[in-house]
């Protein structure tokens, strides 16, 4: 699964991890985030995201 980093802040979401703080289980691909999710960082929305590089 790929990473995606915010375009804004750069935090980066790693799918292997999730984002358990706000209720997304590790294994969960960037695709797969609820609609409503955020960057945990800035609170920008997903489309603020590119495929991560690094």
């Amino acid at each position: 699964m790929k990473k995606y980093v915010c375009d804004v802040c750069g935090y980066v979401y790693d799918p292997a991890k999730g984002d358990p703080d706000n209720g997304v289980a590790p294994g969960t691909a960037f695709e797969d985030l609820p609609e409503d999710w955020v960057c945990p960082e800035c609170g920008v929305e997903k489309d603020q995201f590119s495929e991560y590089e690094g």
